[in-house]
C-alpha cells in the first residue's frame, strides 16, 4: 500500500469518494445546465448498499492509522466488466457482492451504460468522465462475445499488445491520461502469468458554488486521535449549506458548480471515532439523511487545504464480502477464454483527491490483474531489505546458538 498525505483529514474520505465518481470530456463551463442521471431504484440502490459494505470492509482490511479514499463507482464497474466474463458460482459470488441479486445482467449492463453517458453532461459546469479498457497478452484469445459486449455496454478501448516494458507503460499512460496526470501509474510489472488487465478510470474537477476566499485561509491545529494535533492550513465560508446534527456525528453538504453534485462532511461528535461513525452507517441512514435529514441554514464551515494519494490491494477486502472463487486456481471466466485456466491475481484501486479554496479535484483508477493458473511462477525470491531475524543452530543436537533481530545494518 502506498499513501502520502500533505494534509490529514481522513473525516473526508468515504463520502468525498462515495460523492466523487467520474471522468473523461471537459463541458462547457459558461453553462448553468443540469442533466438527471437516472437508473433503476433497485440497481441505484444496490451500488449505495455496495459502497458502505465496501467502506465497512476496508476499514476492516486496512491499517488504523491510514487515511482511506476510494471510489465504490469505479471498483463497482470494473468488477462489472469482470462479471460479463464469469460463470457458474463465480458469477453469482461477484453479483451478490455487488448488491446485485435479481438483477440481470443485461440490466445491469445497460445501467453501466446510462452512467457511461450520462454523469459526464450531469452537470455543465464540472469536469467529469468516465472511461473503460481492456488489455490482453498479444496471442490471448479473447472471447469475441466478450469483447462485443465490453465495447457496447462499457464503451471500452479493447487492445492486444506485449506485455513487456513498453506494453506496462502503455497502459500506465492511459491511465494518467484519463486522470489529468492525477494517477501515473498503476502497474509496476508485469508477472510471467497476467494475460489480461481490466480498467476503470475516473476523474472529477468541480468548484465549489460557495467558494473559500484564500484571504480567510488560516494556520489553524487539526487533533489526531492520538491526542496530540498538528498545524494544517484551514479554509473558511460562511453560506447557506444544508446541514445536520444528531449525538454521533455532525454534517453539512457543499454543493459544486450547479449544484448536481456536492461533497457532505460528517465530523464526529464527542468522543466518537470516524471509524465508529462510518462502521455504524448505513445505506439507509444515507438515503435518510440525503433526502429528508439535511436542513439549509447560515453556518461556518472549516475544511482544511490538502491533498491525498491513495493506493489499496483490495484482495483481503472484497474476500471478506464475498468474492472468493474468482481468485482460485478454481476460478470459471469462461466467457473471457474457453479454454484456459484463468484466475484473478489482484484487484487493485489508486485514487488521488485535492481540495482546496476554488474547488475539488479526484480521481481514481480500479486494476484487475488476470492470469494464467498453468503458469510456471517465478522462484521466491528472499531478499533482506526489511527488518530481519537471524537464528544460528547446531543441526544433529538442534541447539541454538544465536538468535538476533536486524533493524539498522552497519554496512561496509
Amino acid at each position: 500500500m502506498i499513501k502520502t498525505l500533505k494534509v490529514s483529514f481522513s473525516t473526508l474520505t468515504f463520502i468525498a469518494a462515495a460523492l466523487i465518481s467520474c471522468t473523461n470530456d471537459t463541458v462547457n463551463p459558461g453553462s448553468n445546465e443540469v442533466t438527471p442521471v437516472e437508473i433503476p431504484s433497485r440497481i441505484s440502490d444496490g451500488t449505495t448498499s455496495f459502497a458502505f459494505d465496501f467502506m465497512h470492509n476496508l476499514l476492516e482490511t486496512q491499517p488504523a492509522e491510514d487515511n482511506l479514499f476510494v471510489s465504490p463507482l469505479s471498483l463497482h464497474m470494473a468488477l462489472g466488466m469482470l462479471l460479463n466474463g464469469a460463470e457458474n458460482e463465480t458469477s453469482q459470488e461477484i453479483l451478490k457482492a455487488l448488491k446485485m441479486e435479481g438483477v440481470s445482467i443485461e440490466d445491469l449492463n445497460s445501467a453501466y451504460k446510462t452512467l457511461i453517458n450520462n454523469l459526464p453532461v450531469a452537470d455543465s459546469k464540472v469536469s467529469l468522465g468516465l472511461a473503460n479498457s481492456a488489455w490482453y497478452k498479444s496471442g490471448f484469445q479473447v472471447e469475441t462475445d466478450y469483447q462485443n459486449v465490453l465495447k457496447s455496454s462499457f464503451n471500452a478501448e479493447i487492445t492486444g499488445l506485449p506485455f513487456d516494458d513498453a506494453g506496462k507503460d502503455r497502459i500506465n499512460k492511459w491511465a494518467s491520461d484519463k486522470t489529468n496526470g492525477k494517477i501515473k501509474k498503476v502497474l509496476d510489472k508485469i508477472s510471467p502469468e497476467h494475460v489480461m488487465f481490466l480498467l476503470n478510470a475516473l476523474y472529477f474537477k468541480g468548484d465549489w458554488s460557495y467558494q473559500f476566499d484564500a484571504k480567510n485561509t488560516v494556520d489553524a491545529q487539526f487533533q489526531l486521535e492520538n491526542g496530540t494535533t498538528k498545524q494544517v492550513k484551514m479554509m473558511n465560508v460562511k453560506s447557506d449549506f444544508k446541514s445536520a446534527s444528531n449525538t454521533t456525528y455532525n454534517a453539512v453538504s457543499l454543493p459544486y458548480a450547479n449544484g448536481q453534485f456536492n461533497l457532505t462532511l460528517v465530523i464526529p461528535n464527542g468522543q466518537n471515532t470516524v471509524d465508529k461513525v462510518l462502521k455504524e452507517m448505513t445505506a439507509e441512514e444515507w438515503n435518510t439523511l440525503q433526502s429528508t435529514g439535511l436542513r439549509k441554514a447560515g453556518i461556518n464551515v472549516g475544511l482544511p487545504r490538502f491533498t491525498l494519494d491513495y493506493s489499496a490491494d483490495l484482495n483481503s477486502t472484497l474476500d471478506n464480502m464475498g468474492i472468493k472463487k474468482v481468485f482460485t486456481g478454481a476460478a470459471e471466466l469462461g466467457k473471457i477464454n474457453k479454454t484456459a485456466d484463468l484466475y484473478v491475481d489482484f484487484i487493485k484501486q489508486d485514487a488521488y483527491l485535492g481540495i482546496d479554496e476554488k474547488g475539488t479535484e479526484a480521481a481514481a483508477v480500479t486494476t484487475i490483474g488476470i492470469g494464467l493458473t498453468s503458469v510456471t511462477p517465478e522462484p521466491p525470491r528472499f531478499i533482506c531489505d526489511r527488518p530481519f531475524a537471524l537464528i544460528i543452530s547446531e543441526n544433529t543436537s538442534n541447539t541454538i546458538l544465536f538468535m538476533g533481530r536486524i533493524k539498522n545494518p552497519e554496512s561496509k
